[in-house]
């Protein structure tokens, strides 16, 4: 049976998602989960929505869906002690670190690869299930094509967002808000600036070309089941009760097989919308039409107090159980129940006597165990044995009725013990302890000058389209310097032979080394031989992602540029780690065509950019051999001035990355990483580095 997964951003929203046929729903519980600004639950709240959902054949499924640094392990650990504890039915995750937490404490609950972990592709699927996940949260850019490839061949469940807002990036992959403003949405904090205006080239001109309209697929359920996706996400943690009832209610509709009318597509609009509503990615149409802004429209009062009305007037039965009776003249009356689970419970009555001018009926007793309003239950059947022309007061058969059904509603409420097991938190590595090396990543092989090629680098990353266009490359680097080439954060299942074709041309070529930043390319990189190293994609943030990354055969990892020195400094080097500590940040990564949507014209190797309100530039490059954007800082980072600092660090290398550099630029950095030249303080930032994220 296909799930319908529904948002709980508080108690009164998770009622209105049960009462409205959601068969899961999703909730936070303290800080560790990707809405931190919502209500989110408190542990008293959660053991009341896990006992309130479990009584009603409701899964819960609970977020942790954030990076968490190693100071939060313990807490995090605790928090998934005590979820375990209550009963929860799924942890929803992004770090790895987190997956490994999941699988040491609670191995009996099954772990949800988030949407955050970028997973867009079948080896990403069979990449998290080596990791332990028991379901993927499918990238929301997917098709309807590739969507399909996925479900037929993955190992594990796969879950797709069909109704709600729409990231412009990645998810995962978006560092926007973090880099702007420290609010990370990494962290559950994003302040979703994407929703902004921006001007191309100057603000006067601005428009949105960053906010999306929300996704809506109701009408594409069927499909979805047809596929075999295990489960469909409803979006809204952060929105009210009322729009949880009025999406959940007509999704459970539409898939227990009412037709979508307008008069449904209207209700969804009038709940909230962005303009209305796209599935552009789903149908493989990107383009400016799926862009939108929330308008302040009038609510529509009457929609919102209907929908209030599910979940506030009492119950809708969605839990079918049998009676059992019997009912016979010289013993006690006998009822039982049972439900869907198997659970038995049973009541004892008095004796029934001989009636004189009425009597005690099948019918009439069946009548009476139908009577389960205001309970989750429905009677789907009774079988009963009544002996002719006896009489029970009806008081005491409804008596009956109600004693066997809170009994069951304590039994399904119950939590069975949990079987927790024990974190062993990884040693620390203190890493290198001598001098950090130099690595350099070019965005075109221009880039590489003499002055590059003379400071010897420990290895070069160049993209790997580059290197076919210039194989020459090959020849001119020291011997001291290792090629490894670079893949795109996004290869879809339909682009993979490409871009295997084109690893296996350069491992002929010499090339033995990779970089990347999705766990699904990790497979593709090491099936050919291609020693593997980790990018900022993965959002390496605490010392149990490391672990996991080397147990996963990376050779070095680049941490993550949302950590602060000390969180570097104490961060375990269980494989060689490198810091970025000169270039632009890339703050998004986007299926949908920021030039092309403004023109109408193909123009990605025609570099933009964007303005904001306050002036700042945010410059937008084609990621190199594919048609997507990428959205970069205006200001470069700049530590090079700083590298004393870094010392001590166990660093393997410290990294410089060029973007839209010239030669001279290039050359100029070369120096001024060797403590030679001047830089101008004005046109630099420290990133992340010294303020950190919330």
């Amino acid at each position: 049976m296909i799930e319908l997964l529904a948002p709980a951003g508080s108690m009164e929203a998770l009622r209105a998602a049960v009462q409205n046929g959601a068969d899961a729903v999703y909730l936070g519980y303290g800080d560790f989960n990707a809405r931190r600004n919502a209500k989110n639950f408190n542990i008293e709240e959660l053991r009341d929505a896990i006992g309130y959902c479990h009584v009603r054949g409701v899964q819960v499924h609970l977020t942790l869906n954030i990076l968490v640094s190693d100071k939060e392990l313990r807490r995090a650990a605790d928090t998934i002690r005590i979820a375990a504890n209550l009963g929860v039915d799924a942890f929803i995750v992004q770090d790895l670190g987190v997956v490994h937490l999941c699988r040491a404490i609670a191995p009996h609950i099954p772990v949800h690869a988030s949407t955050q972990m970028s997973v867009h592709s079948l080896e990403g699927a069979i990449m998290a299930a080596k990791m332990g996940c028991n379901r993927v949260v499918l990238a929301r850019e997917l098709s309807k094509e590739e969507i399909a490839f996925i479900c037929k061949n993955s190992p594990i469940e796969v879950e797709v967002f069909v109704h709600g807002a729409l990231c412009m990036c990645y998810s995962g992959q978006c560092y926007l808000s973090s880099v702007i403003g420290s609010r990370s949405g990494n962290r559950g904090q994003c302040a979703q600036p994407c929703r902004m205006a921006y001007g191309y080239g100057r603000y006067e001109d601005s428009r949105y070309p960053l906010s999306l309209k929300d996704n809506c697929l109701v009408e594409h359920l069927q499909e979805l089941r047809d596929m075999g996706v295990s489960s469909l996400k409803i979006e809204g943690r952060m929105k009210r009760p009322e729009y949880v009832a009025v999406v959940t209610g007509i999704y459970r509709a539409v898939l227990d097989g009412k037709p979508v009318t307008a008069e449904d597509l209207e209700k969804l609009r009038a709940a909230f919308s962005r303009q209305g509503f796209t599935k552009g990615y789903y149908l493989g149409k990107t383009g400016g039409h799926m862009f939108g802004t929330h308008q302040d429209d009038e609510k529509d009062e009457a929609l919102f107090a209907e929908a209030r009305e599910t979940y506030e007037r009492g119950e809708t039965p969605r839990v079918p159980v049998r009676f059992y009776g019997i009912f016979q003249l010289g013993q006690p009356a006998q009822l039982a129940v049972e439900d869907d689970r198997g659970n038995v419970c049973r009541a004892v009555g008095s004796e029934p006597e001989v009636g004189r001018n009425h009597y005690l009926t099948e019918d009439r007793i069946r009548e009476q165990l139908k009577k389960t309003g205001g309970t989750p239950y429905i009677c789907s059947e009774a079988r009963l044995t009544v002996e002719p022309g006896i009489i029970l007061p009806l008081s005491e058969l409804n008596a009956m009725r109600r004693e066997v059904l809170d009994q069951l509603t304590a039994l399904r409420g119950r939590v069975a013990s949990a079987d927790l097991g024990k974190y062993s938190y990884p040693p620390a590595e203190r890493g290198e302890q001598g001098d950090a090396k130099l690595t350099v990543a070019v965005r075109s092989a221009e880039q590489i000058t003499k002055k590059l090629l003379d400071a010897m680098p420990a290895v070069l990353y160049v993209p790997l389209a580059e290197l076919l266009r210039h194989e020459d490359l090959l020849y001119k680097l020291p011997v001291e310097t290792e090629l490894a080439v670079i893949l795109p954060r996004v290869i879809r299942d339909n682009e993979r032979s490409g871009w295997a074709e084109a690893l296996d041309r350069v491992a002929h070529m010499g090339v033995r080394q990779v970089l990347t930043g999705n766990i699904g390319q990790i497979a593709l990189a090491r099936g050919r031989g291609l020693d593997v190293r980790g990018d900022f994609g993965l959002n390496i943030f605490n010392s149990p992602a490391m672990e996991a990354v080397k147990g996963l055969g990376v050779r070095s990892q680049l941490a993550s540029f949302e950590m602060t020195l000390p969180q570097l400094r104490d961060l375990s080097k269980t494989v060689p780690t490198e810091l970025l500590v000169y270039g632009r940040l890339p703050l998004m990564l986007m299926e949908n065509c920021v030039i092309k949507n403004r023109t109408g014209v193909c123009a990605c190797n025609s570099p933009t950019k964007l303005i904001d309100r306050m002036g700042e530039e945010f410059p937008i490059l084609k990621d190199s051999g594919t048609c997507r954007n990428v959205m970069y800082n205006g200001k470069k980072l700049y530590m090079l001035d700083k590298l004393e600092r870094l010392r001590g660090m166990g660093l393997w290398a410290h990294r410089l990355n060029f973007t839209t550099e010239n030669h001279a630029e290039v050359d100029a950095v070369i120096d001024q990483y060797f403590g030679r030249g001047e830089f101008d303080p004005g046109s630099c930032t420290r990133g992340l580095y010294a303020r950190g994220v919330e």
